[in-house]
């Protein structure tokens, strides 16, 4: 099953849960992120976040949903925050797709403790919900019922 995170700019939200969903995924499993506009780096934080949490910054890139055009995704997850104010497209053909909301870290006011601790604190939701992303029984899910959980998912 691949997965795609989708975001703004692919640098901060995405890219963390991208990297926390295949540090948890058993095989089989695959996330991706892309961006709707995307920055072209990723946040140097988001990677500092992720090493401190032992998981792997390799092949992290910021890229834009064109990159996916030839293997489109199963599921498309958006975790842009502010859907009135930021361009988080929900398509992809067939694939489901669901809304994770998260706010970024990176608009996070205060000292270096306060930006780690926000970071931090949005990696640890990402990861709740990819726990429970993983332990959902696919194999007796229905496509509708697949979609009302993973809906359910985005309110942890």
């Amino acid at each position: 099953m691949r997965v795609l995170f989708m975001c703004t700019a692919n640098s901060c939200r995405s890219i963390l849960s991208e990297a926390m969903f295949n540090h948890l995924a058993p095989a089989g499993f695959a996330a991706v992120s892309a961006g709707s506009f995307p920055k072209g780096q990723v946040l140097p934080r988001s990677l500092t976040t992720l090493q401190q949490a032992g998981i792997s910054i390799a092949g992290l890139s910021s890229k834009g949903n064109d990159a996916f055009a030839d293997n489109p995704p199963d599921i498309v997850i958006t975790v842009c925050d502010k859907a009135a104010g930021e361009a988080c497209p929900l398509y992809f053909g067939p694939a489901l797709k669901t809304h994770w909301g998260l706010e970024d870290p990176s608009e996070a006011v205060g000292d270096e403790a306060a930006m780690d601790a926000a970071f931090r604190a949005t990696l640890a939701r990402i990861e709740q919900r990819c726990r429970a992303f993983l332990a959902l029984p696919f194999d007796t899910l229905g496509r509708d019922e697949l979609k009302h959980e993973l809906d359910r998912i985005g309110t942890l």
